[in-house]
């Protein structure tokens, strides 16, 4: 496991460690599913909905989250010198990284967009120049 979701923007808050997920996910409330507080690591696949030829089409389309300020630091990482995601974009993936979530918030559009395996750079493009107006409030 690599972190624990947090706060009210839903940012994976890292471990210094990695924990076994078998270690945690018992602990869960009943009816909370591990992928909406947990973040997961695992090796990458040939067969991952992910893998565009030798690279990680997540990391690309991760690249369409805000960055933060050029003065942010990298967040901590015990994955960081195994990560496909560092190898392929450098920092700016480990800047993004906190904001992935393999369940992303009900109301963030663009995260479920990043998430989406058939989301072209097209698709980004056309929500960041045109995103959806906000839903109204629940009655």
């Amino acid at each position: 496991m690599l972190g624990v979701r947090s706060g009210p923007d839903g940012q994976v808050a890292y471990l210094a460690t990695p924990v076994a997920a078998a270690e945690v996910v018992p602990t869960l409330p009943e009816g909370v599913p591990p992928t909406r507080v947990l973040r997961f690591a695992s090796h990458c696949v040939s067969g991952c909905a992910n893998r565009v030829g030798p690279d990680c089409g997540l990391a690309d389309r991760m690249l369409a989250l805000p960055a933060p300020p050029d003065t942010a630091p990298v967040p901590r990482c015990h994955l960081r010198a195994h990560c496909k995601w560092w190898h392929q974009t450098g920092t700016a993936a480990c800047h993004r990284c906190p904001a992935v979530a393999t369940t992303p918030l009900a109301d963030d559009t663009l995260a479920a967009l990043v998430a989406d395996p058939t989301t072209t750079r097209e698709h980004l493009a056309a929500h960041l120049s045109h995103p959806a107006p906000p839903s109204p409030p629940a009655s």
